[in-house]
């Protein structure tokens, strides 16, 4: 059964406890107000105003560079987004990611566990880096919490907003800039140590072939081929390494029968049409480098290094794309609120709301088509 089915039964058991339940779950923070649900809690403040207080002026100018970054950024994704509409049919810039669910129009799939952790990671970060910033800039904290926004889950940290309204423009932009500048930052530590163990992965390992790590379902190889498999040839062109694998897979057509040969036997598969650009074949597996340890002086301890590395770089990838999506210069993202900011310093505001209202709606509408495109 695809993923997808357990989440919406796990979301429809929450739902039906909360609304059953909601007059006892207030008295514990929880509010049920269809189709939110939010519990907040005031616990985390003391822990939040520890960690600004640490060294307010670290925060102060480490968020004065990321204003910059922010902008930066801003004009980056949004100029990606607009120039992907000419290929939005063949690969839509835009997708919906779940862990542990094949969304259709994504070429990208996460395994549960890592995409867990890794969506964790962008949460805390981000809502904590909000209210580090808030308690800089003398803004209080109501509350932090977390939310299920119909099926859509999420984290927050409530500052007070007439606190924030009355602040200066310089301290807005601090606070909204802070969570994205967060998880961008937290997106290059990771691929820092991606980086790091990569490097340290040939002292205990040697490249042996490609194994199969995942197939897609519904795809040609789905009943044909498994989860383990090592390639070591299609179509008689032998499996070496990645290189061979790539230039191999990427030289057939939809409705090709190609021939591929296994560590566990020699099967035919008749290929389709890639999702992502329907002139290619389709086998519908995820390979990945399969390793032998060659150094086992510390026993089985380096298998980790894999394990650890997958996870970073689930960190590094839903970091960066959530942060960046984030400064999309659409309301009520972060981003929107930035671009009001930094028009109110020189329009009033009864020209500067219409603009980002406008420019809200125009790219509401290209995530809106990108996202209706790739589901059909």
């Amino acid at each position: 059964m695809n993923g997808i089915y357990y989440y919406l039964i796990a979301f429809a058991i929450i739902w039906i406890l909360a609304l059953t339940l909601r007059n006892k779950l207030e008295k514990y923070g929880v509010e049920t107000n269809f189709p939110v649900i939010m519990w907040k809690t005031k616990k985390l403040r003391g822990l939040i105003s520890r960690i600004s207080n640490f060294s307010p002026t670290f925060w102060r100018w480490f968020m004065n560079v990321g204003i910059v970054v922010a902008f930066g950024a801003m004009i980056f994704i949004t100029w990606t987004l607009i120039s992907s509409l000419p290929s939005v049919f063949e690969t839509p810039a835009v997708s919906i990611v779940i862990p542990g669910v094949e969304m259709p129009g994504s070429s990208i799939y996460i395994p549960f566990a890592y995409g867990l952790l890794a969506l964790a990671s962008v949460l805390i970060v981000h809502e904590f880096s909000h209210g580090i910033q808030s308690v800089g800039e003398k803004i209080s904290i109501k509350s932090i919490g977390l939310l299920l926004f119909a099926i859509l889950p999420g984290a927050f940290v409530e500052p007070d907003e007439d606190e924030l309204k009355k602040a200066k423009k310089s301290s807005q932009l601090r606070v909204y800039a802070a969570g994205s500048v967060a998880n961008i930052s937290l997106a290059l530590i990771a691929l820092l140590l991606v980086s790091l163990i990569s490097a340290g992965i040939p002292t205990y390992f040697a490249e042996d072939g490609i194994a199969i790590d995942r197939i897609v379902s519904d795809s040609p190889s789905d009943g044909i081929l498994k989860e383990g498999m090592i390639l070591e040839a299609i179509d008689n062109h032998e499996i070496n390494n990645s290189t061979d694998y790539t230039n191999i897979v990427s030289s057939y057509h939809p409705g090709d029968n190609v021939t591929v040969k296994t560590d566990q036997g020699t099967f035919t598969v008749t290929l389709d049409k890639n999702p992502n650009n329907e002139s290619r074949g389709f086998f519908g597996i995820q390979a990945n480098k399969h390793f032998e340890l060659i150094n086992n002086s510390l026993g089985p301890i380096p298998w980790i290094l894999f394990e650890l590395a997958e996870l970073f770089e689930w960190v590094f990838m839903l970091n960066l794309g959530i942060g960046l999506f984030n400064l999309l210069p659409l309301k009520p993202l972060d981003g929107g609120h930035m671009l009001e900011i930094l028009l109110s310093y020189k329009l009033p505001e009864n020209i500067c709301k219409p603009i980002v209202n406008a420019l809200s709606a125009v790219m509401a509408m290209i995530i809106v088509f990108s996202l209706m495109v790739g589901f059909l």
